[in-house]
């Protein structure tokens, strides 16, 4: 399991540019002119993790597999896209396949590429699309609830559920607020889920400043970071050209690049890192001498439904599984090393797996 993430934005501020860097292909054509993206891309891109790099040498592992994120850039909306402007309501279903949206606004200032509304102004750049992904969110609310009355006069327990949970989500829609901040019980999780609303997403803004911005950011991203903060949501400050730059460069060189424009790390890491953070979502490891691998699950995973994420036989014929912290597998050197010195555990199924678990799954066939 790894995470899908949604790429979306206005016209024109750098999406199909952040695409074709993070995946590495041009497949997204960058051009200056808006819906020059007119079917959503698909890329996907190796999780970087330098844990996996350590276990796979102390195992001599001789094939390393990271876990992988898909993007998808999906097709600048407009004011008016609820309405079908633009491209319309075709973008609208690409979001709802998504796990999380990645919201690109322009943090940059270049005469020569063109704002759809004319101007920078990237909160409300940001207030554009929220309100367009509001809109749709109501006009399928009340199509639905139309829909549903027969079934609620006749005292479907689902319908009612159903019903009583997408006023829940209109009321706080037609008062401006994302379906994201309602407060929904446990027992009514997995019917909110099922309404698959777009503003339920998990949404992080992807500030694109300039080159010379990339490190510190700007008077843009810092009103962006203040509109996040007040949402509950996140950000990252990312220049699109750079990250294009990189993608086009060794490692070393890529290294020497960052180096100098004074980054620690890619853009892709933060993004990835941050939509990990966004989604709760934890990493464990199976290392051996033939290969070295990381898995994607949620966090609070219990370790026959991990086990699963490698094979559905795993889950339904779990027995055990040998857990070693991946402090002490790296601290003592390899699960050998490990087990003499009693830091391997053997847990059953109500284990919940944390991050970094070095895991091997005992089980029937």
């Amino acid at each position: 399991m790894g995470f899908k993430m949604g790429i979306v934005g206005l016209p024109n501020v750098g999406k199909s540019t952040l695409f074709n860097a993070l995946t590495k292909t041009a497949a997204a054509q960058a051009a200056n002119f808006p819906f020059c993206t007119i079917e959503p891309n698909v890329g996907e891109v190796a999780v970087p993790d330098d844990r996996l790099d350590k276990l796979a040498a102390i195992a001599a592992s001789k094939s390393i597999i990271p876990t992988r994120m898909t993007f998808v850039d999906i097709a600048g909306l407009v004011k008016g896209a609820s309405k079908g402007e633009g491209l319309g309501n075709q973008f609208l279903a690409n979001i709802r396949e998504v796990d999380a949206i990645a919201h690109v606004l322009r943090c940059f200032e270049d005469g020569d590429v063109t704002h759809v509304e004319g101007r920078v102004d990237p909160v409300a750049d940001a207030e554009t699309i929220e309100t367009e992904l509001m809109l749709a969110d109501i006009e399928s609310i009340e199509k639905r609830l139309q829909n549903l009355v027969r079934k609620v006069r006749g005292g479907d327990k689902e319908a009612v559920q159903q019903e009583r949970l997408m006023r829940q989500a209109l009321a706080a829609l037609e008062e401006g607020k994302p379906a994201r901040l309602v407060e929904v019980d446990a027992d009514d999780l997995r019917g909110w889920n099922m309404l698959q609303l777009l503003t339920t997403k998990p949404v992080l803004y992807v500030c694109n400043v300039g080159e010379a911005e990339a490190a510190d950011g700007n008077a843009h991203s810092a009103a962006v970071a203040e509109m996040a903060a007040a949402q509950g949501n996140a950000h990252v400050i990312i220049s699109a050209q750079i990250e294009e730059e990189i993608s086009q460069l060794e490692a070393d060189e890529a290294v020497m690049f960052l180096e100098e424009m004074g980054l620690a790390e890619a853009g892709l890491d933060r993004l990835i890192r941050a939509g990990y953070e966004l989604l709760h979502l934890e990493t464990y490891f199976t290392v051996g001498p033939k290969e070295a691998r990381a898995w994607t699950i949620a966090a609070g995973t219990s370790a026959p439904r991990a086990a699963g994420v490698i094979h559905g036989d795993f889950e339904k014929g779990f027995i055990r599984a040998e857990t070693i912290a991946y402090d002490d597998f790296v601290t003592l050197g390899g699960e050998g090393p490990a087990k003499e010195a009693g830091k391997m555990r053997a847990e059953g199924k109500g284990y919940v797996v944390k991050d970094g678990d070095v895991l091997h799954f005992l089980f029937n066939t």
